[in-house]
């Protein structure tokens, strides 16, 4: 099977799938509450403008206000491309000269996170298919990832012969390599109207609002990855079908026989096997096909990678190849983890060390080629004097996980719980603390079964020494339904008998 899309409706969520050879490649997931707002246009309302950190917060009617800098007139760049750009309007242009209480029109670039606004820029960019509108930008560019020096030239005589307005700018998607000036013009003239009416949305309105919505997930993906080599388009929700068809319909008329309603009783994502393999990206330890396997540790600001050897199954290699080997699979795999989990912010991996400098290159250089598929901006510094490589990588939307998960409410985010036996310690010490300030003679302690045998069992002597001590009767109590790190002291003992072990 060559490259699949696999778009999964219910009725509080959405999931995409794009397989490549039946290897994931990239996920995505929707809540109606989570629904993300990057790309959001709105008029705001300048709050206040703090000259310390060069920036300005703006009331754009979310819970936060949101992060404008005020050099992100020269800072711009788009989200998901890196470009080229040639033309005119180049030149270094001055900060945003704005003013509290003024009304500036906006774009979200970044998702709010952990507690703070979202990031927005004054320089607004509306994609199309195979083009990015920048009503306020006089310059044009090219996407890297355009590599062949033909095709670049041929789209530069087509921008050059549509004889473009040098009152905004344009960027060429990579979607439009190959494509003819027929359809990159018909891109351009629904870009334009977008923008009129997003211009007289925000003459209508009083800030702050928001002015335009981009796409849902679903209609994002099929606009940016449904391309000329997806060989199918499965949906299995007949509203979400209709929608794609209308869209594909009139902007991808010849991709429209790709697309198929999916019928079947048994769901989508089981039968493809996708099901399985999306379980594996909520993992903290992924296994690599040599045997050996990754480790991903995330913080709030940091992401540690350990490659380990594991079970590596070429015995016969010698330790540097084998440690090559090795790397070389995690590299690749690493790569597609941060794709699939959406992790951003600083990334440290501890590959396996290696003696020979020319290893090390290569290393860096399968790392490099495997982040090129990343539509997020990444940066590999290199390898530092402890043998680690650092880089890191953009951070636009929420990780998967944060969308997915919750802090665990027994272990508030560690990822561990207390032994029975520190609870134990810890139970006696806090009785010691606890009981003279309880008048009745009879104390009851409820415990987590483990503690509460653990005491019984084990620690005996210490609890008939604080019975002397305090002249009071305790008696260790087993509850199922407390968590293991739980004390309770009920006031009077229980109707039925304790709970001895």
């Amino acid at each position: 099977m060559g490259r699949n899309i696999y778009i999964n409706v219910e009725e509080k969520e959405k999931r995409v799938a794009i397989l490549d050879n039946n290897t994931l490649l990239d996920f995505f997931i929707e809540h109606p509450e989570d629904r993300t707002i990057v790309g959001n246009i709105y008029k705001g309302k300048v709050q206040d403008i703090v000259p310390s950190v060069g920036a300005a917060f703006v009331d754009i009617g979310e819970k936060k206000n949101g992060f404008l800098y005020l050099s992100d007139v020269k800072d711009f760049r788009l989200p998901d491309e890196e470009v080229e750009l040639s033309g005119p309007g180049n030149a270094p242009q001055p900060p945003l000269e704005l003013k509290k209480n003024q009304d500036i029109l906006v774009q979200v670039t970044k998702e709010p996170f952990s507690g703070k606004g979202a990031r927005l820029t004054s320089h607004v960019s509306i994609p199309g298919r195979y083009l990015v509108l920048m009503p306020f930008d006089r310059h044009f560019g090219i996407s890297r990832k355009i590599d062949d020096i033909n095709e670049r030239k041929r789209i530069r005589e087509i921008l050059q012969s549509m004889n473009l307005d040098k009152s905004y700018g344009v960027i060429v998607r990579t979607a439009a390599w190959g494509k003819d000036k027929k359809e990159l013009t018909r891109d351009l003239h629904f870009l334009l109207n977008l923008w009129e009416k997003i211009k007289k949305g925000s003459d209508r309105q009083k800030a702050p609002c928001l002015i335009y919505e981009d796409y849902d997930l679903v209609l994002r993906v099929v606009r940016d990855y449904f391309t000329d080599d997806v060989e199918r388009v499965f949906v299995d929700s007949k509203f979400e079908y209709k929608r794609i068809y209308k869209f594909v319909s009139a902007f991808l008329r010849p991709l429209v026989r790709k697309i198929t309603f999916y019928r079947d009783h048994v769901s989508m994502f089981e039968k493809f096997g996708i099901e399985r393999e999306v379980e594996r990206i909520y993992g903290t330890k992924i296994y690599l096909p040599c045997g050996g396997y990754i480790i991903i540790e995330q913080t709030e600001g940091l992401l540690v990678v350990d490659v380990n050897s594991g079970g590596f199954k070429g015995k016969k290699f010698k330790q540097e190849d084998a440690a090559f080997m090795i790397n070389s699979e995690a590299a690749q795999e690493i790569a597609r983890q941060l794709r699939l989990r959406d992790l951003s912010g600083i990334v440290v991996i501890d590959f396996i060390d290696m003696q020979f400098d020319s290893n090390r290159r290569k290393l860096l250089k399968t790392l490099n080629k495997a982040l090129s598929e990343d539509r997020a901006k990444t940066d590999v510094v290199g390898l530092s004097r402890l043998g680690l490589v650092e880089m890191t990588r953009e951070r636009v939307h929420r990780s998967l996980e944060s969308i997915s998960y919750v802090e665990c409410p027994y272990c508030h985010g560690k990822g561990k719980v207390k032994s029975a036996t520190s609870m134990a310690g810890y139970a006696i010490r806090y009785l010691r603390s606890n009981l003279v300030k309880l008048r009745q003679r009879n104390v009851t302690v409820l415990l987590h079964p483990e503690v509460a045998k653990k005491i019984n069992e084990e620690n005996r002597n210490s609890i008939r020494h604080l019975e002397r001590r305090f002249r009071k009767r305790i008696v260790i109590t087993a509850s199922a339904p407390l968590h293991i790190e739980d004390i309770k002291i009920a006031e009077e003992p229980p109707q039925q008998a304790p709970t001895f072990f």
